[in-house]
């Protein structure tokens, strides 16, 4: 599917796009100030993407013929609600061209890919200090979640936990 949205473009991802989500993702963690935890390489990226089995999905922004923005997602559930979702793991503008409705070019698109699918919802998590992100997800009528947190398993505790299989 490919939305345009005033002058944004969005375009699902195609696999000569591989290094240009990259690029993306490495912008993010850039701007996040975690380029340390960057781990991913291009062929990870791929596999998810594109491998035997895909475990996501991605589009792209352009702006004036440009690549602008990326939204990198998969399908979750509600098991409550018996119906998928799409969760947005990550959601990128280059910062000079934001405010020109290219981050909601990008949720107006995976919106309509919910609605399309019948699926029920869209989620996404938000880093605590990114206040304009906060705002920007409220203006569109997003709200929190209040009554979750984020936990994670990662590493040696990952591994210790497996090893009581």
């Amino acid at each position: 599917m490919e939305l345009t949205i005033n002058e944004v473009e969005i375009r699902q991802t195609r696999i000569d796009d591989v290094s240009l989500v990259y690029q993306f993702i490495h912008d993010l963690a850039e701007f996040e100030n975690n380029l340390d935890k960057l781990t991913a390489t291009e062929d990870n990226i791929r596999d998810a993407l594109f491998g035997e089995h895909p475990c996501a999905e991605a589009v792209l922004a352009y702006y004036d013929g440009a690549p602008v923005g990326f939204a990198f997602f998969y399908t979750c559930i509600s098991t409550f609600a018996g119906t998928p979702g799409i969760h947005l793991e990550d959601l990128f503008v280059k910062p000079e061209c934001r405010s020109k409705g290219i981050g909601r070019a990008l949720l107006i698109y995976l919106a309509q890919l919910v609605t399309d699918r019948s699926y029920g919802r869209l989620e996404w998590t938000v880093l605590n200090w990114n206040e304009p992100a906060i705002n920007f997800y409220k203006k569109l009528g997003a709200n929190p979640i209040a009554e979750c947190d984020l936990y994670r398993l990662t590493g040696d505790s990952l591994d210790q936990l497996a090893a009581e299989a």
